[in-house]
C-alpha cells in the first residue's frame, strides 16, 4: 500500500482510469447477466428491514422470513400492474371515440397548414404516407430485436425475485467472504463501506418511492381538476414512468394526452394536460428531487446526467435506472480509500441544498450570495456518507444481531 501511495500522480491516474475503463467494459460485455443481479441487489437492500422484522419480531426462521418478504414484494408489484392493466382495458374500450377525436384534430391541423403554408391536404397526406412507409420498413427491421428484448425482459423479471431471495439468504455469507479478502487492520474500513453503501442505496430507493407517490398524487389532482377521465390511473402511470429518466415523463405525457381524448375533442383539455405535466415536472425537478432524492446520495447533477447517459448506452432503461445507485456505491468506496478521495469529491455535491423560510425549506441556487443575506438561513444536512457509527453497531447491522 505504501509503495502504491509513493507512485507518481500520472501513474496513479493511469491505474485509476484503466480500472474504471476495465470495469465499464466488463459491465458492457456482461450486461445481460449483471443487470438483473444489480437490480436484485437494490431490492435486497430495500427488503432487508422487512426480513429482519419477520425474523426478530415474529420469530420466523431466516429462510421463511426472507421468502415471505420477497413474496410480499412480488405480490405488491403484480397487484399494481394488474390494477393498471384492468384500467387500461377500460381505456381500450373507448378506442373508437379516441380515434374519432384524434381525426378531428388531424383535420384541424391539416386545415391550419393549408391556410398558412399553402400546402394542400393531398400533398400533406402524400408526405405523411411516404414517412409512414419509411417507418414501416424500419419497424419491420426492428420487430426481431424487439421480440428478443421482450423475451429478455420476461426472463429478467423471473430472475430478479430469485436473485433477491438468494442475496438476502446468503447475505452474511457474502459479507464474511469480503472480510476474508482484507487484512484485520482493514476490517473497520470494510465495515464502514458496507454500512454506508446500505444507507445510501436504501435512502435513495426510499426517496424514489416517495417521489413516485408525490408525482402520482400531484398529477392525479391536476388531471382531476381539468376534468380528464381515468385521472387516478394516468397519475399512477405518470409516477411510475417518471422513474425512467428523461424518456419516461415524455411517454407518460403522450399517453395522458391520448387518454384524455376518450372524453372530448376539446383542445383546451390537451392544453390543460400539457400544463399539468409541465407544472408537476417543475415541482419534481426543483423541489422533490433536490429535497428528497439528491439529498440522500449527495451526487452532483453533472455526474448524475453523465452517469445516466452512460448507463443508458450500456444497458438501456435498466442502465439508466441503475446509474445513480452505482455512482453512489462508487462514491462511498472512493471516499474511504487512500488515493481515491479526489474522485469521490468529484462525484459529490457540497453545495447548500435548501434555505429555510418560515420553517419551509426551498431549493437554494444562489449559494454564493447566501452568506450575505439576512433573510436566508442555510440548512446543510450532514452528508450520509460521512456519518460514523460505532463498529459494534455496524457489525450488528450487517449480521442482523
Amino acid at each position: 500500500m505504501n509503495d502504491i501511495a509513493k507512485l507518481p500522480f500520472y501513474v496513479k491516474l493511469c491505474f485509476t482510469l484503466l480500472s474504471l475503463i476495465g470495469l465499464t467494459f466488463i459491465v458492457y460485455i456482461g450486461k445481460d447477466i449483471l443487470t438483473p443481479i444489480m437490480m436484485a441487489f437494490l431490492f435486497a437492500i430495500l427488503l432487508r428491514p422487512v426480513a429482519l422484522f419477520f425474523k426478530t419480531k415474529l420469530r420466523f426462521p431466516h429462510v421463511i422470513a426472507v421468502m415471505v418478504s420477497v413474496i410480499l414484494f412480488v405480490i405488491l408489484i403484480v397487484g399494481i400492474f394488474m390494477f393498471i392493466s384492468f384500467q387500461i382495458s377500460d381505456i381500450a374500450s373507448d378506442f373508437d371515440k379516441i380515434e374519432r377525436n384524434i381525426n378531428i384534430h388531424v383535420v384541424n391541423i391539416e386545415q391550419f397548414i393549408k391556410e398558412n403554408f399553402n400546402l394542400s391536404t393531398r400533398e400533406q397526406r402524400r408526405y405523411l404516407n411516404d414517412a409512414t412507409d419509411n417507418s414501416m420498413q424500419t419497424g419491420k427491421a426492428m420487430i426481431g430485436s424487439t421480440i428478443v428484448s421482450f423475451t429478455d425482459m420476461i426472463l429478467n423479471l423471473t430472475l430478479i425475485p430469485i436473485y433477491t431471495f438468494l442475496i438476502l439468504l446468503y447475505r452474511t455469507h457474502f459479507i464474511l467472504f469480503l472480510s476474508k479478502l482484507f487484512k484485520e487492520k482493514q476490517q473497520h474500513v470494510l465495515q464502514d463501506i458496507l454500512y454506508q453503501i446500505k444507507v445510501a442505496v436504501n435512502s435513495y430507493i426510499i426517496g424514489l418511492i416517495i417521489e413516485m407517490i408525490a408525482v402520482s398524487v400531484l398529477t392525479t389532482i391536476g388531471l382531476t381538476f381539468i376534468g380528464v377521465q381515468y385521472a387516478i390511473l394516468l397519475g399512477i402511470i405518470t409516477g411510475i414512468l417518471n422513474l425512467i429518466p428523461y424518456i419516461g415523463i415524455l411517454f407518460a405525457g403522450f399517453l395522458t394526452i391520448v387518454a384524455s381524448l376518450s372524453g372530448t375533442p376539446d383542445l383546451s383539455i390537451i392544453i390543460g394536460v400539457i400544463v399539468v405535466n409541465v407544472v408537476v415536472q417543475l415541482i419534481d425537478n426543483n423541489v422533490l428531487v433536490p429535497l428528497i432524492v439528491n439529498s440522500k446520495v449527495e451526487i452532483n447533477a453533472f455526474v448524475s446526467i453523465v452517469g445516466i447517459i452512460i448507463g443508458g448506452s450500456i444497458a438501456g432503461i435498466s442502465g439508466m435506472f441503475l446509474a445513480i445507485p452505482i455512482i453512489a456505491v462508487l462514491k462511498v468506496i472512493f471516499d474511504r480509500i487512500n488515493g481515491l478521495e479526489p474522485w469521490g469529491y468529484l462525484m459529490g455535491d457540497d453545495l447548500p441544498k435548501t434555505y429555510k423560510w418560515h420553517k419551509i425549506k426551498f431549493p437554494l441556487y444562489d449559494f454564493e450570495n447566501s452568506s450575505h443575506s439576512t433573510t436566508v438561513t442555510a440548512n446543510i444536512p450532514t452528508p450520509v456518507f460521512t456519518e460514523t457509527q460505532s463498529s459494534k453497531a455496524e457489525t450488528d447491522s450487517f449480521t442482523g444481531n
